[in-house]
């Protein structure tokens, strides 16, 4: 009985772990090709309130017009280029959850890379300075005047 409840838990437990979809099932279209291809395209594209989900995986409103707006335009014929083309005139390319590369986005793709190659630099020049075994130059403080031995020997007196 214990291991027949131990399954059933576990059972339950791999099924939290499934990918929530928040696409309905009158969304769906009849042909099983042309609902993956729009499956394909959400998993492409923000969600506009959420911001950080597809509209594949999006509970709100916009997000379930948008899955709409993708299988009724591959209902209309067109390519999977031609619906991702259509929404980000629409909507700009923010619609993207990974932008296409393009002169205004070379910043957002090239700064990552930037970011490494001045910490491979700095990392550089750190060694290159530590094998160099540069001096570290001390400087000694400036003895203390009578006044100043004075005020210390009453604050170590007391």
């Amino acid at each position: 009985m214990r291991t027949l409840s131990l399954v059933v838990v576990a059972v339950l437990m791999l099924g939290l772990t499934a990918p929530a979809v928040a696409v309905q099932p009158d969304e769906m279209l009849p042909d099983p090709t042309m609902e993956q291809r729009a499956r394909d395209l959400s998993q492409h594209l923000r969600c506009l309130v959420c911001q950080n989900q597809s509209i594949d995986d999006s509970d709100a409103g916009l997000a379930r017009d948008l899955r709409l707006l993708v299988r009724e335009r591959l209902k209309e014929g067109d390519s999977d280029s031609e619906v991702i083309d259509f929404l980000v005139k629409r909507y700009g390319e923010f619609v993207l959850l990974k932008p296409r590369f393009s002169w205004h986005t070379a910043l957002l793709w090239a700064a990552p890379a930037a970011v490494l190659l001045a910490g491979v630099a700095g990392l550089v020049v750190a060694l290159r300075r530590r094998r160099a075994g540069a001096p570290v130059t001390v400087t000694a403080a400036p003895p203390l005047s009578d006044e100043e031995k004075r005020k210390l020997a009453e604050l170590t007196k007391g």
